[in-house]
């Protein structure tokens, strides 16, 4: 992936040590995702990070290269430390607009940081992100992530939910990568896109558009 385009850069990074009653399940060196994107058809017993996201994309998007985002974060891990990181450059106004069970949470350049996340923990954001690109002859192409869940070497199951907007009288879907499949659901309406992911590892969405 060109990584000027990778531009939600969005990784959950527990920092310092696990808490004694830390809710990773921890599994085996054989056993721990890597990092290579594995979709999973049932959720696991407990309940996971639930990362949520609003996208818009206006006519103005189509020169700039800016769209909206609201992004909203359930079932954080508790832990002493964290962090929600985005690409430096491709993100502006980025700023906390509401959190629960979490002590502090503060920006700090690219960065959300987080100290003591509580059991059910909350955290939404609101920024505009350099996400869509114009790739010429009239497509544009919107990438994300990657999104992920990681502790130390290990990447844990989550879930992602990305809803898109645009302008149906400007722009026309043409492609969404990856494509639905169990554990992956994708839902498209007249100038809305929602893709439901459930998942361990890094998971990278592009969806290409063009333009009427």
């Amino acid at each position: 992936m060109n990584l000027r385009c990778a531009c939600l850069l969005l990784g959950i990074l527990a920092a310092g040590g696990a808490l004694a009653d830390d809710p990773f399940d921890f599994r085996s060196a054989f056993d721990v995702n890597e990092g290579t994107l594995n979709f999973l058809t049932s959720p696991p017993a407990k309940a996971i990070h639930f990362h949520q996201n609003r996208i818009r994309i206006t006519p103005d998007s189509l020169a700039s290269g800016w769209v909206g985002l609201e992004q909203c974060h359930d079932n954080l891990d508790k832990v002493a430390r964290a962090q929600i990181t985005f690409r430096e450059g491709f993100v502006r106004d980025l700023r906390v607009e509401s959190s629960a069970h979490i002590e502090s949470a503060w920006i700090e350049g690219s960065s959300v940081q987080l100290r003591n996340v509580s059991e059910g923990a909350r955290l939404c954001l609101a920024a505009e992100t350099m996400a869509l690109r114009d790739s010429g002859n009239d497509f544009f192409t919107l990438h994300n992530g990657p999104y992920m869940r990681k502790f130390l070497d290990g990447y844990y199951p989550m879930r992602v939910t990305i809803e898109v907007e645009f302008p149906a009288r400007t722009l026309s879907l043409v492609d969404i990568t990856p494509p639905a499949q169990p554990g992956l659901d994708i839902v498209e309406a007249p100038g809305t896109i929602r893709l439901d992911a459930l998942f361990e590892g890094e998971l990278r969405t592009v969806i290409q558009f063009q333009r009427k």
